[in-house]
This record gives C-alpha cells, structure tokens and sequence, in this order.
C-alpha cells in the first residue's frame, strides 16, 4: 500500500513550511512536492490511499523517550497493548519505556521478552531501557537493542535504587552507552518523608521531594558525566534551580528533558485534582514553570517526555465510582473521595494528550509549531541516535501524524484509551488533536479509531 496525503501544511526541516503533498511507498516519504500525480505515483501496481488533508497539518511522528507502560507484571494499570493504541491515538508513534516492571528490565533475557510482548501488541515502534542496579551486572553494558541505561537515583526502593555516589561512579566509569537518570536525592526525601509523616495533604510530596532534592541529584550526575564524558540525559527536570544549574554547566554530551505537566501545571493542582496531580518528581511552583519554559525556548531542556505512568483510580485513593471517573474534571479536592493519601502512588498517564497540550501552547504563542515538533520529534532521535525519524524527510521513515489546530475539544476520561481511564488534564480544552497517525507507512489511527492489527517496528540506537 503507498499513500497520497494531499495538500497539507507540512512541517518540514529547518523551521520550514509547506502546503503540498507528501507521497509515501514501502514505508519511507519517497516524494514531497506543493502537488502531486496521482496517476504517475500508482504506476507501480500497488493500491494507493489518497488522504484529503487540506485544513489539517502534518507532523513527523512524536517520540515519547520516556513510558512506564507496565508490562510485563503490572498489567492491570497498563499493557503494551493498551498504552500502544493510546500513543497511535496522541500521534505518538515511537516510544521508550522503562526498566521497573516486573520482573526488573536487568538482563538481556527480560529485555528480549519485552521486545517479544511488543512485536505481537505494538501498533507503534518501540525500544527500551535497561535497568541498572547495585551490581554492575554484565547485561548491562552488553544487552542490545536498548535506548540506554537506566539509573534511579531517587523516588525508589529494591533493587533498582542507586542512591550511592560510589556505586554511581563505578556506572558512569564503564562502558559508553547512554545513562538516563531520574535526578532526586534519596537521603532527603527519605529525612523530610520523617519530617512531614503526619500530614495528609496530597500537597506535601513536592515539600518532601523539594527542589533542593532535585537539584543535589542533578548535580551529582553532572559530575560524574563530566568526570568520564560520559552520555547523559536528565529525564523530566522539575525545578527552575536544575534549570539554571544547566545553563552553566552543562556540557555537549548532557541533554535534558522536561514534561507538559511540569510545564503546564503547578502546585496548585492538588487543590484541584488531589492525589492525581501527584508524580515523580513532583509539580512545583509557578517560578519553576516559568524558568523551565525559558529554558526549554533556550535550547537549555532539550526535548519533552510525557513519563506516562498510569495507576487505577483505587490506587490513586479515590473511590473507583462511574461518578468519578466520568467526572473527575468537575469535582473538586472536596468532593472527591481520598482513601489514604499519604500512600498513593505517584505518576500520572499522558501520551494521548501531550502532543496536543503543546500545540495548544503554540496556538497561544507561547512557542511555535515547529519548536513542538522539534521538542517532541527531531531531538529526541537526534539525542537518542535514533536513525531516519523524526523529520519529514525524502528516504526518511513515514512515521507521521496529521492535526487538527483549528478546532478545539476537551479532555474526556471517557474517550482515553489508557486502561486506567483518567487524565489530570481531564477538562482541559486543547486542539492538534491527531487525526491521523502513520507508522511505517501504515495507517494506524483514523476516523477515531485504531487499526488494531498493524506492527510497529523495534527501534535501533547508534
């Protein structure tokens, strides 16, 4: 099958624009032109699908470099299955997922298993983390196809902990394959958890993981990644201090990420949504937004990822009611039943809805079209070596994503096609909504519907 998308607005390299028509056949964009053939481009015997697209802008596919789609062992949140329609749903057709399943991403065994798992579910490419540990297991620095290396210096327990600077050093020290961190101090957190125990304010896990947390970890891995020039990336930067600190620091090699709900929400949505603003790390002040904004415009935050990470709504201690869940956008913090707040877990789903959170923001003037598809597209395969994606290209991959930024509609938990059911965006008016999603040359969304038998691909990594 080849297809024929015709006369949209095409978001092209180097901040260009043009209104035309992008051919694509076996998979790869083989003609970009303001107007093309129909009858000359089908002289190849294959069917050709004409996709009339006036009106609607076509993006390169978004790359979501960090997911936590909980297969295998945690099923019941998520699976491969489920969170791949969902992407193919947000225009996300690539993603990386990370390493604390169950069991722990760790050996080459676990990691070929889920490459397995998404080669029969997957309607969109993918590729994952391995995970690191205390002991520097052999898996590790050999294991393949993997994005990098993942290191939770914080907001962990068991075995996927490393909060130690001298088992840090001995990670960074071997080896030359990508180290991403999730950047929190787990000494303070674990003293300021002591110091706020008795407070059943959804509130105060952004006081026990505060900024400073934050910033004592980023620092950390700066050092380290300096001391070996070693590759690194600081996944979902949370703070205005973290910000700062790179935009001195940073070096050539260190590349840094940022989430539309850091961007986009604040502290004061847990008087709103409660325990379902709750993340890792979590939301901050309106200050932090903005620093991060500036930041992200600067080129100092160099792409977005969503950490989508969903849990049930009785997870989330709220009581599992229809009310809820067809309502929670309307209800208050007051309304909403909270089970044991102390305790929920933190994480929050997001790859149906990023993509249009941030178009939403260029269609306000907060940042541009082609930023957003730099942000979530072209740096993300730059950072992540990832070959022929990320750009609407000639010989590139048809990973593509056509948007609707002239109408508007709200976030519906009814609608999501996450398995936990909820967004903390629920409410939430937003357009550049996908309308549809192409992978690999194959249509994987249209018409509001998946096509559940389509195959992403594995991704490689140089």
């Amino acid at each position: 099958m080849s297809i024929l998308i015709r006369q949209s607005t095409i978001i092209l390299p180097d901040r260009q624009t043009l209104v035309g028509d992008v051919y694509i056949q076996h998979g790869k964009i083989a003609a970009i032109a303001p107007s093309l053939d129909p009858t000359e481009l089908s002289a190849d015997d294959q069917p050709l699908e004409i996709i009339e697209a006036q009106g609607l802008t076509l993006l390169a596919g978004v790359i979501d470099p960090q997911v936590h789609f909980r297969e295998p062992g945690l099923e019941h949140k998520e699976d491969l299955r489920s969170a791949s329609h969902a992407c193919a749903k947000g225009g996300v057709t690539s993603f990386l997922e990370m390493p604390n399943t169950r069991p722990l991403t760790i050996t080459q065994a676990a990691l070929d298993d889920k490459l397995s798992r998404a080669a029969n579910k997957c309607v969109v490419n993918y590729g994952f983390f391995i995970g690191a540990t205390g002991e520097v297991l052999p898996d590790l620095l050999t294991a393949n196809p993997t994005c990098g290396i993942k290191i939770f210096m914080g907001s962990m327990h068991g075995d996927l902990l490393i909060d130690q600077e001298d088992l840090l050093d001995k990670i960074f020290s071997q080896g030359d394959r990508l180290i991403a961190v999730h950047a929190e101090d787990q000494a303070r957190i674990a003293q300021r958890r002591i110091e706020f125990a008795d407070s059943k304010d959804p509130a105060k896990h952004s006081l026990i993981q505060d900024n400073q947390a934050a910033l004592n970890a980023t620092k950390l891995a700066v050092k380290l990644s300096k001391k070996y020039q070693r590759r690194l990336h600081i996944l979902h930067m949370s703070t205005g201090e973290e910000a700062e600190f790179l935009r001195q620091e940073k070096p050539a090699w260190v590349t840094a990420e940022v989430t539309p709900q850091h961007l986009l929400m604040n502290i004061g949505a847990y008087e709103k949504i409660g325990s379902l603003a709750q993340m890792n790390p979590p939301l901050r002040s309106p200050r932090d937004q903005e620093i991060l904004w500036q930041a992200l415009l600067d080129g100092v935050i160099d792409f977005i990822a969503t950490d989508h990470a969903p849990h049930t709504l009785a997870e989330k201690g709220l009581a599992a009611s229809e009310d809820i869940q067809a309502n929670q956008s309307e209800k208050s913090s007051k309304e909403t039943v909270l089970l044991e707040p102390a305790n929920v877990p933190s994480g929050m789903p997001g790859v149906e809805t990023s993509l249009a959170l941030m178009l939403t923001e260029a269609m306000k003037g907060r940042c541009t079209v082609h930023q957003v598809s730099e942000w979530m597209s072209r740096n993300v395969a730059i950072g992540y070596k990832i070959a022929n994606k990320g750009e609407i290209r000639i010989g590139w991959d048809a990973d593509l994503v056509l948007v609707d930024l002239l109408n508007y509609k709200p976030v519906k938990n009814e609608d999501l096609l996450t398995k936990c059911g909820w967004s903390s965006f629920a409410g939430w008016e937003l357009t550049g909504w996908a309308v549809t999603t192409i992978v690999g040359g194959q249509v994987v969304y249209a018409n509001g519907k998946v096509h559940p038998d389509a195959r992403g691909q594995a991704l490689q990594f140089g």
